[in-house]
């Protein structure tokens, strides 16, 4: 829950650009902006707070953050038409927007769970796909009720308070622990607090597989989010009704959090590389999809099905993918390294899309980009090549267990 409302701006972004637009007169190329915005302040302070989990741990970050979200979400009903006062919201609303990342999410769950890693980070992180399918139809009814601004106070206090109380009473995990048994020894130890294998963070940076897995999830990050922020409007272009079109944009939540338990189950007993790179090859074929002159109802449902069931695995992915070839040690710094691309591919993606349509009219090209993206994407996942030593003894001590 904690996650799924860490992505109610991203999944309602699309839904809101043709209200805000008629009132202010934007172009989807300012609108779009919003993520950009966020991410490249993210891209930025990823890495320190990388560093402050693998320290603190991640319970304080999260229920601050929450809080912090909550309030700047709600406060966008109080915009005025200055793309000005726009900038200056999503600087200050990154500020306490990276504390709820994926970063946090990731190594709460990583520092708990270890054979069951892959299912546990898939349950964790499917709160996205849960986002992308309950936010866009249900922005859609509060706009048609209450109008874009009371829309947003909606999602931002409603979501935010839920996140808050079930955090408050459930979110602890393995930094806690390490903490108090530090507490209990009376030992002042300084560093990371999880005692677990792993690579330094200088070794992390000289890690071929790490920097692999680092420039696929910069392209795939890039193409899915610029394609979520617009796949609202992409369906509305060729003839799909507001309504409709929330509810297919929809599909792709519900696609996704099957998709992040099935990729969790076989993380769980196949290699990472070929469950990667075959989960995220299959994305070109929505791109494929949304290419055909006047799609039906079936195509649309399928490229939504498709973007949905692969597209929504790429963090959890990424989570395991850090994990298995950098360690637990350092997962917080690594990660946050990881973080950084992720808000610099969600920030270049909606802008690139939007940029594209307001210079040519139509995201055919936007299309064309990411059925290349998603298949080099997919190569340089497969290229990670074999397990590190100790992600190979994990394996082997697994196995032994399920036979």
């Amino acid at each position: 829950m904690g996650f799924a409302f860490s992505s109610i701006v991203t999944s309602s972004a699309g839904i809101f650009m043709e209200p805000m637009g008629k009132e202010f007169g934007w172009s989807r190329t300012v609108l779009s902006s919003a993520t950009s915005i966020t991410a490249m302040l993210t891209f930025f302070m990823s890495p320190f707070y990388g560093f402050a989990i693998d320290r603190l741990g991640t319970r304080r970050m999260a229920l601050i953050g929450i809080v912090g979200a909550a309030l700047m979400i709600a406060s966008l009903s109080q915009l005025s038409g200055s793309q000005v006062q726009w900038t200056a919201f999503w600087l200050f609303y990154a500020l306490v927007g990276v504390m709820i990342k994926s970063t946090v999410w990731s190594a709460a769950v990583s520092s708990v769970f270890d054979k069951g890693r892959g299912l546990a980070l898939g349950l964790t992180l499917s709160g996205t796909a849960l986002a992308q399918a309950v936010v866009p139809p249900l922005t859609n009814v509060l706009i048609d009720a209450y109008g874009w601004r009371g829309a947003w106070v909606a999602l931002g206090l409603g979501g935010g308070a839920l996140a808050f109380v079930l955090c408050l009473f459930w979110l602890f995990d393995g930094y806690d622990i390490a903490r108090e048994k530090r507490k209990n020894a009376v030992v002042e130890a300084q560093g990371a607090l999880l005692d677990a294998p792993g690579l330094t963070v200088q070794e992390a940076l000289h890690s071929a597989a790490l920097w692999k897995i680092a420039i696929a999830l910069l392209i795939m990050m890039t193409i899915t989010i610029g394609l979520n922020v617009h796949q609202f409007e992409i369906l509305r272009g060729v003839g799909v009704d507001r309504t409709s079109a929330s509810w297919f944009v929809g599909l792709t939540g519900i696609a996704g959090i099957i998709g992040k338990l099935i990729t969790g189950w076989l993380l769980d007993r196949y290699h990472a590389k070929w469950v990667g790179s075959i989960t995220l090859g299959i994305t070109a074929i929505t791109f494929v999809l949304l290419l055909l002159p006047s799609p039906t109802v079936p195509i649309i449902v399928t490229a939504m099905i498709i973007n949905g069931y692969a597209a929504g695995t790429k963090l959890q992915i990424a989570s395991f993918l850090t994990s298995a070839y950098g360690g637990m040690r350092n997962f917080g710094a690594i990660f946050g390294g990881m973080a950084s691309l992720i808000a610099l591919g969600s920030g270049l993606g909606p802008v690139l899309a939007g940029k594209i349509y307001d210079v040519v009219g139509n995201y055919e090209p936007f299309l064309i980009f990411g059925i290349i993206g998603t298949l080099v994407s997919a190569l340089l996942v497969y290229a990670a090549g074999e397990y590190p030593e100790w992600m190979k003894d994990h394996r082997s001590m697994l196995g032994r267990v399920l036979s």
